[in-house]
C-alpha cells in the first residue's frame, strides 16, 4: 500500500505523529507538505495529494488542517476523488467500507493524537465491500462527469 500524505499549517504538527506511526507499521508513504507550521493554504496541499491519489499513484491518501473541513473540500474538486472527514473509528471504517473514500481528512484542532492514529489504522485497514454501495458510487461518478466539463 502506498500513502499521499500532506496538511497545511494547522495539520503539521498531527501529520508528523501520522507520519512516524506509518514508518513504525512499515507502510509506504510519500509527504506532500507542508514542511514548517508556517502559514500556508490548504488547497495547495489538497491538490497535491488529491491528483497523485486520483491518478491511482497512490492507493490512499491523508490530509489533515486544523478542522480537516478545508482540505476535503478542495480534494474533493477533482475527480474520481471521496474524501471523507473522519472523527471516530466508526466513520473511518463506514467511509471505507460504504463509500469506497479514497483519501482521509483529519482535524488537528479537533482529534488528540492517540483518536487520530486508531482513525489511520481503521481506515487504511477497511476494504470497500462493493455490491450494494457500488451503483452508489457509480451515481457520484455520474455527478462528476455531468459538472466537470
Amino acid at each position: 500500500m502506498k500513502v499521499a500524505i500532506g496538511s497545511d499549517h494547522g495539520g503539521f504538527r498531527l501529520k508528523g505523529e501520522i507520519i512516524d506511526h506509518l514508518r513504525k507499521k512499515g507502510i509506504e508513504f510519500s509527504d506532500f507538505g507542508t514542511f514548517s507550521e508556517d502559514s500556508c493554504d490548504y488547497p495547495d496541499i489538497a491538490i497535491q495529494v488529491a491528483e497523485k491519489v486520483a491518478g491511482k499513484e497512490f492507493d490512499l491518501g491523508i490530509l489533515i488542517c486544523g478542522t480537516g473541513i478545508g482540505i476535503g473540500i478542495a480534494a474533493n474538486k477533482v475527480p474520481g476523488i471521496r474524501a471523507a472527514l473522519c472523527s471516530d473509528t466508526f466513520s473511518a471504517h463506514a467511509c471505507r467500507e460504504h463509500n469506497d473514500a479514497n483519501i482521509l481528512t483529519i482535524g488537528q484542532r479537533v482529534v488528540g493524537t492517540g483518536l487520530a492514529l486508531d482513525i489511520v489504522d481503521t481506515f487504511l485497514n477497511s476494504k470497500f465491500e462493493g455490491e450494494r454501495h457500488k451503483k452508489r458510487i457509480d451515481k457520484i461518478t455520474e455527478i462528476e462527469k455531468k459538472y466537470s466539463k
